[in-house]
């Protein structure tokens, strides 16, 4: 039901809408706000992933509409480790896109690009974010005590990761930080 596909030029107003949403907007460095800036977005896309440092991708369902972002960026070749950041449109969550789109970025960067460990973070105020890390087959492996810093308040950090070796079932479901 769900791929992951590189970004095209067509999804600019689809990214653009995603942006609009003040909550996603406050986690990125890199907001685009206007269809140009969004079209940059979607060639930075491009110039990584054939430099070898990051692979982003959009996530889509049966009908090629945009419901979100997955990106594996390689933290380190020596150690072979990545980091997996996704979003999903506010129209789109609580359907399994984010699950699907962690698992598949973590297929593809065990198979394409010869990572061994991904991680990842979300806070702990986000409690939908630890249950997709953890269905993704991410396990919880600590809190990093106020880790983020957006606007005036600093956030405690959920960390997961996942191994090439480790298998997708098996990881609780419980919530984060409990």
């Amino acid at each position: 039901m769900y791929r992951l596909r590189l970004w095209e030029p067509g999804d600019a107003e689809r990214l653009l809408t995603a942006f609009a949403e003040p909550e996603l907007a406050r986690q990125t460095p890199e907001v685009p706000a206007t269809e140009e800036e969004a079209l940059s977005w979607i060639d930075r896309q491009r110039t990584a992933a054939e430099a070898g440092d990051a692979f982003g991708f959009a996530v889509t369902d049966g009908t090629d509409v945009v419901l979100g972002h997955v990106q594996v960026s390689v933290t380190s070749r020596t150690h072979d480790l990545g980091w997996v950041s996704y979003w999903v449109h506010a129209d789109a969550r609580g359907r399994g896109a984010a699950t699907a789109a962690a698992r598949l970025a973590a297929e593809y960067a065990f198979a394409e690009t010869d990572l061994f460990r991904l991680e990842l973070g979300h806070r702990l105020d986000n409690p939908a974010s630890c249950l997709v890390a953890r269905r993704a087959g991410f396990r919880p492996e600590g809190i990093e005590r106020q880790k983020l810093h957006y606007g005036n308040g600093r956030f405690d950090t959920g960390t997961h990761a996942r191994l090439r070796t480790d298998a997708v079932a098996g990881v609780p479901f419980t919530v984060c930080g409990s």
